[in-house]
């Protein structure tokens, strides 16, 4: 996946887990999970506005793209 979903990082960073994110967010556990784990096929601007806020964050902390051709 060209995608590289860094939200591990971001809680890292911020010592927070991943229920504290989802319990501030209001999205389910399994949910973010997936996001976590890279196998989201799409976020909606709204989730990834709700994740920066709470993380403090801006989208390309948590989004990277990752160039496969090399």
């Amino acid at each position: 996946m060209a995608i590289i979903i860094n939200l591990d990082v971001m809680l890292a960073k911020r010592k927070m887990s991943l229920t504290e994110l989802s319990e501030r967010v209001g999205i389910t556990m399994s949910n973010l999970s997936i996001l976590k784990k890279g196998k989201a096929k799409a976020v909606r601007f709204t989730t990834l506005e709700a994740i920066c806020e709470v993380l403090e964050c801006q989208p390309g902390d948590i989004l990277e793209f990752q160039n496969d051709k090399n």
